[in-house]
């Protein structure tokens, strides 16, 4: 299964036994939005929710840290998610949240995981069946696995800053990034990462919400060598893994730094830069 498949793949594979769609939309209370009681309404048939408000570590200071390995396969077992599943993604959020499920589920060791282009808008659009309610999962089992794909804690962060093995790219906005706009959160700083780059993860789709693909896609990167390490930042964790998805369809299998800038922007002992 490719990482991104497209909505005639998914027409035509719903009711395979081992093919799951997951609904991975996550939005605060500022969008007015409730995503679960969205799904309850509307959804892909045979789809569960994931909710990723709550699949953190619910213990941590920082809003989105990754959750430990226990709690994750508790979660994806409930939810259906286990050994020998094909598991699809799609979300409604303008952050694009399918992909921090995406690579969650790959950094507890999934392999056959892969989003939806387009998401439910382009389901939707195409007049393609939905269904309501909520259905009860069949239990299966959720087993951990190695992998190679990684989070970046602080202290990794902060040692980048003298070897700069990795290059850091920061998926908020330009402004966000230059500073010319303030941090959302009370008490974190303007500006982002000394040495990180910028590339606003919306820059990745197409009008219609697609993902831009190829020549495309590369032109996004530009300035960020594909073939060298990457890790990427943010706001909290979530839409540096859309980035990182983009950078995984053209080869490269990027780091998280998890803590994002909700960490790095709080801390005073962090230094920061302002301008582009």
């Amino acid at each position: 299964m490719d990482a991104l498949v497209t909505t005639e793949w998914l027409a035509g594979g719903l009711g395979a036994r081992d093919l799951q769609v997951v609904d991975a939309t996550y939005v605060d209370a500022a969008t007015g939005r409730d995503a679960a009681a969205e799904f309850q309404a509307a959804h892909i048939p045979g789809a569960v929710f994931l909710n990723l408000a709550e699949l953190r570590d619910t213990d941590a200071e920082l809003p989105n840290t990754v959750p430990g390995a226990t709690k994750f396969a508790s979660r994806m077992q409930a939810l259906g998610l286990g050994d020998g599943c094909r598991i699809v993604l799609y979300d409604s959020s303008p952050w694009r949240t399918s992909a921090r499920a995406w690579f969650l589920l790959r950094l507890f060791g999934v392999r056959d995981v892969a989003i939806l282009d387009g998401g439910i808008a382009k389901w939707r659009a195409e007049g393609r069946e939905m269904a309501a309610g909520v259905e009860a999962p069949r239990h299966r089992h959720f087993t951990v696995q190695p992998s190679d794909v990684a989070v970046r804690d602080l202290a990794a962060m902060q040692a980048n800053l003298d070897s700069r093995a990795e290059q850091v790219v920061d998926a908020r906005s330009a402004a966000r990034f230059t500073g010319e706009e303030a941090d959302p959160r009370a008490d974190v700083a303007s500006g982002h990462i000394p040495g990180s780059k910028s590339l606003p993860y919306n820059r990745l789709f197409e009008a219609d919400g697609t993902w831009k693909r190829g020549d495309a896609l590369k032109a996004e990167f530009a300035g960020i060598d594909l073939a060298r390490p990457i890790v990427t930042t943010c706001g909290s964790g979530v839409t540096a893994a859309v980035v990182a998805f983009g950078a995984h369809l053209l080869g490269n299998e990027a780091a998280l730094y998890d803590g994002s800038w909700s960490e790095w922007g709080a801390d005073p002992a962090t230094p920061k830069e302002m301008g582009a």
